[in-house]
């Protein structure tokens, strides 16, 4: 086999160009898309977010959250929200790229983050923003059966809408498009190493 996973992930982002957010009605957040190796596999952190939190209750999403002013720029917002959702030390997470930014119901706007932590994290999720940690290996969500879409007409006409579904949870809006995207992104340097059919 050539090249690791993270090395992987890394050169495809490298190799495109990014759409960047110019809106600035919206409000500024960052999510981390979090990659790490488990039983064999390499598995993204997704989590189910508390009853009591203020946007988005009881949704699957990545750790990630509102800019805060003391932040120094995005990429130091998706590595606060990951420590404080899911005790996830920055100085552990190598950052191999961005995807494009994306646009939530709620009105933020979120730069988004992909990055690399060691196998076996102890994570230690919020109690009062977290009510389940799901691993979800990459690979599953290759899946056919994991997979839910409908087209919807919307005013830019034909929109084909991505979900995701794993165990009981099924993961939609804005968390399944930067998913999907990643997923699109990967696929060919995947079945080239042979990781994904």
């Amino acid at each position: 086999m050539g090249s690791s996973f993270p090395d992987l992930v890394k050169q495809a982002l490298a190799q495109r160009s990014r759409w960047i957010l110019t809106d600035e009605s919206l409000m500024p957040a960052a999510v981390l898309v979090t990659l790490y190796p488990k039983d064999g596999e390499y598995c993204v952190l997704l989590n189910k977010r508390s009853e009591i939190v203020e946007h988005h209750k009881g949704e699957i999403s990545f750790p990630g959250g509102a800019r805060d002013p003391e932040d120094g720029d995005f990429q130091e917002t998706a590595l606060r929200e990951a420590e404080e959702e899911m005790g996830i030390n920055p100085s552990d997470v190598t950052i191999l790229g961005q995807l494009d930014d994306a646009v939530t119901r709620s009105g933020f706007g979120v730069r988004v983050f992909v990055g690399a932590i060691p196998h076996s994290y102890p994570f230690s999720p919020s109690d009062l923003e977290i009510a389940e940690v799901l691993e979800v290996p990459v690979r599953s969500l290759y899946d056919p059966a994991n997979i839910r879409w409908e087209t919807r007409l919307t005013g830019e006409g034909l929109t084909t809408v991505y979900s995701y579904v794993h165990d009981e949870h099924v993961v939609f809006g804005a968390t399944a498009k930067i998913l999907q995207q990643f997923l699109d992104i990967m696929e060919e340097p995947l079945k080239k190493e042979g990781l994904t059919s």
